[in-house]
């Protein structure tokens, strides 16, 4: 009896961590549906989180290729006075780049919801 009374209360914590988590994550970056994120794209520093060859692949126009892997070491080339606007595949390495941004100090920070893998509008790729 008490043994199942512990591992219930283990889980109800890690359940409430694992929440709060979440939350605290998106609390750091606004997600944009698609229509209100191709609103300003000219006026907003857009970044593509995603690996060099998906981004060869294809990306919206105007995206600037920082993958998540050398993001910490670039993200201080981005202006802080400028909105950032990120996207990845499918909106999990935004959050945690937004995370990142966030900390650094960045204000205006914003993801696509969903990723690309949802986008509808122009793509630009090397290949077409």
């Amino acid at each position: 009896m008490d043994t199942w009374l512990i591992i219930l209360l283990v889980a109800v914590v890690v359940i409430l961590i694992l929440v709060l988590n979440g939350y605290r994550n998106m609390k750091s970056v606004k997600a944009l549906p698609e229509e209100e994120f191709k609103k300003d794209l000219r006026r907003v520093q857009l970044i593509d989180l995603r690996e060099k060859e998906k981004y060869e692949y294809g990306h919206i126009m105007g995206a600037r290729n920082i993958p998540m892997m050398n993001f910490s070491m670039k993200m201080n080339s981005l202006r802080k006075d400028k909105p950032i606007y990120l996207y990845d595949q499918n909106g999990r390495l935004s959050i945690r780049a937004g995370r990142m941004l966030k900390k650094a100090g960045y204000t205006e920070v914003y993801m696509l919801k969903n990723g690309i893998s949802k986008w509808t509008g122009k793509i630009k790729s090397k290949n077409r």
